[in-house]
């Protein structure tokens, strides 16, 4: 299983650091991607994979696997380097992110790269195709988890709220969505498109239960992670307050560097930064 190829708490925050340079490696060398929208949730992903999935890399369809899904498919590029870091294909293989014929696509796509459990990319889709394997486990008898990672501005969305009251109504407890709430989305700050706040009532109300955590400290999400799997009758959903472009500074909360990738130069710049301070704190 994935979670076993960490050794320490130290581990998380070394991975994290590799992932983010891995980010930039790769968007940088493909001239496009969304690297800062990979570093919000750059911690939430290293725990999720390799303290908490239940995964057979070598047995990508294994049917007791925990399934995960990357509903805010712009942020392919940190989900391949977990996959690539978990076994599922060699690292040196990250660089061909976008080029013609890799599997590595600009979203995940389920039919080219084994592990990659649902193609995303159209906002507003993950929550309910994970609902539908949440069902499926509870009809099959099986105890696998699904845990969603959304946008903030992707919750902006309709479908969405149909599915969580969905969910919430039918106490998926073996559901789990992570809100990366970065605050920032395509063309903006999320609170002047449509305002969330107060998010976790609104998330309560619907039936579901609410944890509020720092996205970027691996104690609270590895502790968030266990309160969900130990949750019964209610779906969870973590509410990950989150930096965008979090552990580059010259990055972070710049609403006009989504989608963008960093020059040669500015790459560079970003490996030294995080050479000298590496993101992820283990304190309370």
């Amino acid at each position: 299983m994935a979670k076993q190829t960490a050794q320490s708490d130290r581990d998380l925050i070394d991975l994290a650091r590799t992932v983010r340079k891995e980010v930039v490696q790769m968007t940088t060398a493909a001239g496009s991607g969304h690297p800062t929208t990979c570093f919000s949730a750059t911690e939430l992903l290293v725990a999720l994979y390799l303290r908490v999935l239940r995964l057979r890399p070598s047995e990508p369809n294994w049917p007791d696997r925990d399934r995960f899904i990357l509903s805010k498919g712009h942020a392919a590029p940190l989900l391949y380097a977990l996959m690539a870091h978990a076994g599922y294909f060699p690292v040196d293989r990250l660089m061909t992110l976008r080029k013609l014929d890799s599997p590595l696509q600009g979203h995940p796509e389920k039919r080219r790269l084994a592990g990659v459990e649902a193609s995303t990319g159209s906002l507003g889709q993950g929550v309910s195709i994970g609902i539908g394997m949440a069902l499926a486990a509870r009809m099959d008898r099986k105890d696998y988890r699904i845990y969603v990672l959304t946008g903030d501005g992707e919750i902006e969305e309709g479908q969405i709220w149909e599915a969580a009251l969905f969910a919430g109504t039918h106490k998926l407890d073996n559901l789990c969505v992570i809100v990366d709430y970065n605050k920032l989305q395509q063309d903006g700050w999320v609170k002047e498109t449509l305002a969330l706040d107060p998010l976790k009532p609104k998330w309560a109300s619907f039936g579901w239960h609410v944890i509020d955590i720092d996205g970027h400290n691996f104690l609270q999400i590895l502790k968030a992670y266990k309160d969900a799997g130990r949750k019964k009758g209610k779906p969870t959903v973590i509410i990950a307050n989150t930096v965008k472009g979090k552990g580059v500074t010259f990055i972070e909360n710049r609403p006009d560097m989504h989608g963008v990738p960093l020059t040669k130069e500015e790459a560079e710049r970003a490996y030294a930064e995080l050479a000298r301070q590496p993101v992820g704190g283990l304190g309370a």
